[in-house]
């Protein structure tokens, strides 16, 4: 058996899944962030829309009317309900996805693999791991990550 060819094509094997790994997270950090702004901020606009009126009652709704010079003040009302309305279902629909997908976990899984995938090439590129052995933890590591193509 050619240890070094097999110690090499595993190496190169790591390597390919490494970069798979890369591009899942480059790919996931973004959506995650994305996700999670437009939950946190839609949900602040939305009890920033509802505090004016909740707070300044019909003074609030008038002042905002003349301001735009709008012929009701019942529009302003209108208007920060569909608003507020709009933005809820925004941001539950974020956080739906983000809860869905389980994203936060699968990127720490994909980090936590790619990891140990480092640490596994570092030993094999210096020897200092039988490759049975080597063999044995890459499947274990990349089961970890699974979800990856």
């Amino acid at each position: 058996m050619n240890t070094s060819g097999t110690r090499d094509n595993l190496f190169r094997e790591i390597d390919k899944r490494r970069r798979d790994i890369k591009t899942y997270l480059r790919r996931a950090r973004p959506r995650r962030t994305r996700l999670t702004i437009t939950s946190v901020v839609g949900s602040a606009v939305v009890a920033a829309l509802t505090a004016g009126p909740g707070f300044g009652q019909e003074g609030f709704t008038a002042a905002v009317a003349r301001l735009f010079s709008l012929p009701d003040p019942s529009v302003v009302w209108q208007v920060i309900c569909v608003l507020a309305a709009l933005l809820s279902v925004a941001s539950a629909v974020a956080t739906g996805l983000a809860n869905s997908n389980n994203v936060a976990a699968q990127i720490t899984a994909a980090e936590a693999c790619n990891i140990e995938l480092e640490g596994l090439q570092t030993a094999l590129r210096f020897g200092h791991l039988p490759l049975e052995d080597a063999v044995r933890m890459y499947q274990e590591y990349i089961s970890k990550a699974a979800f990856i193509d």
